[in-house]
């Protein structure tokens, strides 16, 4: 589709990886309704974005909740044709700690975030998706979730967000073998270690160790290289029911 034609809701948009495509998705000329839980990070992110950026309050795991933002989101911007989900949480932890094992509610709660949340932003945009005129190829729209590369090389500590995360990957194809009738192309970014605000407070021996693990090129990822990834997949119709690796060639080891 083309970048001005873009009318996208993105989870987790107020910060790191969904701020980032916001910024993108404007500049290109599109516009966005960011939905988060966040209400401060909100304001400020369209403060900054203008008035081709929304926010609304959103908790991804409420599906009642998830309808509504999305039906507000289309009616405020003349239109619903991209949904882009960013919202997770860490979740790490290990199953059998010094403390016990891993209380099950820990484990369950980054399984309803990443992946569960990720389902329910899809599905209620494919609803309203469906309902769009087709363009070229007969498309109506475009789902993008995130993923992680610890999807693939899980590390000891990420036993739940390894699931929830590789759970992204396995439905991403079904879920575009399902809307090739409806002509909405579904897609997942596996970001490998970026420079978001999780890893600002992190000690400068740690950072410059993470970065060091990246074969090439030697950094982490910068949030504006995911956005680069999804307007990819965004203005090219041929992307469909893969996943996509940004992550500088590294393989996460054990720990």
């Amino acid at each position: 589709m083309s970048p001005n034609d873009v009318r996208a809701v993105i989870s987790g948009g107020a910060s790191g990886l969904g701020l980032a495509t916001a910024r993108r998705i404007v500049a290109d000329g599109g516009k966005v309704t960011l939905l988060d839980l966040n209400d401060e990070k909100g304001q400020a992110a369209v403060a900054e974005l203008g008035e081709a950026a929304a926010f609304l309050h959103l908790d991804v795991t409420d599906e009642a909740a998830t309808v509504a933002a999305l039906t507000d989101a289309r009616a405020r911007m003349g239109g619903l044709n991209v949904a882009v989900s960013c919202a997770g949480i860490i979740g790490a932890g290990r199953v059998l700690g010094r403390e016990g094992t891993m209380p099950l509610a820990g484990f369950s709660t980054t399984i309803k975030v990443n992946l569960i949340g990720s389902f329910n932003l899809a599905k209620a945009a494919a609803d309203l998706m469906q309902h769009n005129e087709a363009g070229a190829d007969g498309e109506r729209g475009v789902i993008v979730n995130t993923a992680s590369i610890a999807a693939f090389e899980g590390q000891i500590g990420q036993a739940a967000y390894s699931a929830s995360k590789g759970g992204i990957v396995a439905m991403t194809l079904p879920l575009a073998r399902e809307f090739t009738r409806i002509g909405v192309r579904v897609m997942t970014v596996a970001p490998g270690v970026f420079h978001t605000p999780m890893v600002d407070g992190m000690p400068e021996q740690v950072y410059q160790s993470l970065c060091a693990q990246v074969p090439y090129p030697s950094r982490l990822g910068d949030p504006a290289e995911f956005a680069d990834t999804v307007a990819f997949i965004l203005g090219n119709r041929y992307l469909n029911g893969s996943t996509i690796r940004v992550d500088g060639a590294i393989r996460l080891q054990p720990k």
